[in-house]
């Protein structure tokens, strides 16, 4: 029997009911600028698993505080942060989805205001810090950015050791899903790019060095994470950057398998952010699923493949799975707009039978 967007997704001991997955979309919310997680997430996620998705997927939640993209980000760097969202897991839970974490670090991108501030350098006199990177080659802000430092080797065993314990704390917090952020211009994917990677190390250079730390932040969640649990890592599948040397879909399939090797299960696919002058063709429904749907075909392992991007209707998100171009269809702005898609998406393609309406719920369905 053809697979659909209602089929469940078995990832080890891990069953999603279905292939709706909440894409992590930062909320910006800690209005205490300390990280830890508030009734916003609360019910931000949790209306999300009581809509029916498979999978409730937490914005990018930062490994240590200067990880964070703006002050006002969620975090995971100490016991207190696992014991301040362990309740917001247990409710995701209870309402039948499958809770993940996506684990981050801004790298470069950090220290600066909420888009609806503008989205400008934050620096340590406002509350801000000092940012770090593979190089210190700030990212290019129309004004001053914030001081960057490049990580030595020590700096980046540590970010692995933060993307360890974070990783640690997610497991005892009950999230059955890991996800390493190596996309959108962060640090992980700083590394990647040669944009943004001159070094001269063994974290530089070659694809195997500039892959390097990826590989080494996954293996540490795999190890974490345990084997009963899964992981995934998101990748920018380009730049858009074509007038230059940069990251491209060709090396994003190459590392789909390298990190399959490692432990990964599914490698989320999206695009771009390393570099304002990025040229994307075009935006519109499915506008990244050719870069999953190439790195699917093109892998030497079985490693899952999820597309992001423009997924706005039930018969949409139906036919990639239906076509067998993706695994996950993983939707964002659309679970903005409708915290009950995968409800609305059953009535609509005739599949009510495969949907959990809440009790609460039964008269309107």
């Amino acid at each position: 029997m053809t697979d659909d967007v209602f089929s469940p997704l078995e990832l080890r001991d891990v069953t999603a009911r279905n292939r709706f997955v909440v894409s992590p979309m930062c909320q910006y919310s800690v209005e205490d600028r300390d990280g830890l997680a508030t009734d916003w997430h609360r019910v931000h996620l949790g209306s999300r698993a009581v809509g029916g998705a498979g999978i409730v997927m937490t914005e990018a939640t930062a490994v240590e505080p200067r990880g964070r993209i703006t002050p006002e980000d969620l975090g995971i760097w100490s016991d207190e942060h696992r014991d301040a969202i362990e309740p917001i897991v247990d409710f995701v839970k209870q309402q039948g989805a499958t809770p993940g974490i996506q684990l981050a670090h801004a790298g470069r991108k950090a220290s600066k205001s909420r888009p609806w501030e503008g989205s400008e350098p934050v620096h340590p006199e406002d509350g801000g810090w000092t940012v770090v990177g593979p190089s210190d080659e700030p990212w290019p802000y129309d004004e001053e950015p914030p001081a960057t430092e490049a990580l030595d080797s020590e700096g980046i065993d540590e970010v692995i050791e933060s993307f360890r314990e974070a990783a640690r704390r997610s497991r005892e917090a009950g999230f059955e899903i890991a996800e390493v952020h190596a996309a959108h211009g962060y640090l992980l994917h700083e590394f990647l790019s040669p944009v943004t990677n001159d070094r001269d190390d063994e974290y530089g250079g070659s694809f195997e060095n500039r892959t390097r730390i990826v590989r080494e932040v996954t293996e540490a969640v795999r190890e974490e994470m345990g084997e009963d649990n899964a992981v995934f890592v998101r990748i920018s599948a380009t730049d858009w950057l074509d007038d230059r040397d940069s990251w491209d879909v060709e090396q994003s399939a190459r590392l789909a398998d390298d990190l399959y090797e490692v432990g990964a299960d599914l490698i989320d696919v999206s695009s771009g952010g390393i570099h304002p002058a990025q040229d994307i063709e075009w935006v519109g429904p499915n506008y990244q699923l050719r870069f999953a749907e190439q790195i699917r075909n093109d892998r030497d392992t079985d490693v899952k493949v999820g597309t992001v991007g423009g997924i706005t209707s039930a018969e949409q998100a139906d036919a990639v799975i239906r076509n067998d171009r993706a695994d996950v269809a993983i939707v964002g702005r659309e679970f903005l707009r409708d915290p009950y898609f995968p409800l609305h998406a059953a009535q609509e393609l005739g599949r009510e039978d495969a949907v959990d309406v809440p009790v609460q719920y039964h008269r309107a369905f």
